[in-house]
């Protein structure tokens, strides 16, 4: 029995050690169903002494989530945790089964059941922020960016919320995908390309048919320009928006600096504050991130005061 306790009590000890040494604790929870199944996130609760304030951070890497995703990007968030942050690391649903457009409507409905509850997490709702990486910044900056007001006359309380960010940083995000690279370049028919790096079903746009009950894929050209444009955070910028740091390297050949530097003019135009961090020689991701990821921690410290 004295080697069981003792054994036990080693074990406790690590595991609250390794606890510590990440800067939270962590609890997953479902923040939505939709076709029969749950949208989780994991709420990762800072071991010092919490702020008040959020990250919703995207888990999306070619518009796909899954929990491995998730465990990968974990220990990244400490960053935010040992400054009293509380972080929400959101799964989303994935192509190809779902396109880019579900895929925002979840990371919405997510930042509302955040605020919804705001009270059990002890966070304030006018203090959320939002990071993602490549598509994660991508799906980061179409909700931040959105107009999105609340549907005060929705049956569930948590869609009567508003989905407003309060402050956005992200890595290397596609903001312009009818314009992609240079001008005229339009992403969403570039199927080649799309197939190559598998994510052409994050752009197999359908529309319910009342008559048949069925999805339908959307061919029509000028409806799919729509639905490109829709999806291209550069198009939803307005003079209320949120702060946005950017940071993307200059040697990236699968986002190309192009969509970053578009978009900072864009914020630019409208005066909303903005910042782009230019990796030299930063391909898509690099070994040193953690250096740009309390750029932006500091960045979250700032406009989310």
């Amino acid at each position: 029995m004295k080697y069981i306790v003792t054994g036990l009590f080693l074990f406790l000890s690590f595991f609250a050690e390794a606890q510590d040494s990440l800067g939270f604790t962590q609890k997953e929870i479902i923040y939505g169903r939709k076709d029969g199944m749950a949208l989780t996130m994991m709420v990762l609760s800072p071991n010092a002494t919490p702020n008040g304030k959020a990250i919703v951070h995207v888990v999306s890497g070619n518009w796909v989530s899954s929990y491995d995703m998730m465990e990968r990007y974990k220990p990244a968030n400490k960053v935010y945790t040992k400054r009293g942050y509380t972080v929400f690391m959101v799964m989303h649903g994935s192509q190809p089964k779902y396109s880019v457009v579900d895929e925002v409507a979840d990371i919405k409905r997510a930042v509302r059941f955040i605020r919804y509850n705001a009270g059990t997490y002890n966070i304030d709702t006018a203090h959320i922020g939002i990071t993602g990486s490549s598509s994660g910044g991508n799906l980061s900056l179409l909700v931040a960016l959105a107009n999105d007001a609340p549907n005060v006359k929705a049956k569930d309380p948590v869609d009567r919320q508003s989905a407003k960010i309060q402050a956005a940083a992200v890595f290397f995000p596609p903001t312009d995908l009818l314009n992609y690279g240079f001008s005229g370049a339009n992403f969403g028919y570039l199927t080649m390309m799309l197939e190559r790096f598998r994510v052409a079903g994050a752009f197999d746009f359908s529309k319910l048919e009342d008559s048949t009950f069925r999805y339908k894929t959307v061919t029509d050209s000028i409806a799919r320009v729509k639905l490109i444009k829709a999806v291209s955070p550069i198009y939803e910028v307005t003079k209320d928006d949120p702060p946005v740091l950017l940071v993307h390297g200059d040697a990236d050949f699968v986002v190309p600096l192009q969509q970053s530097q578009s978009l900072l003019k864009r914020l630019e135009e409208e005066k909303i504050p903005n910042r782009l961090i230019i990796k030299k020689g930063g391909a898509h991701g690099w070994r040193d991130m953690d250096i740009e990821q309390k750029e932006m921690a500091d960045w979250f410290d700032t406009y989310l005061k």
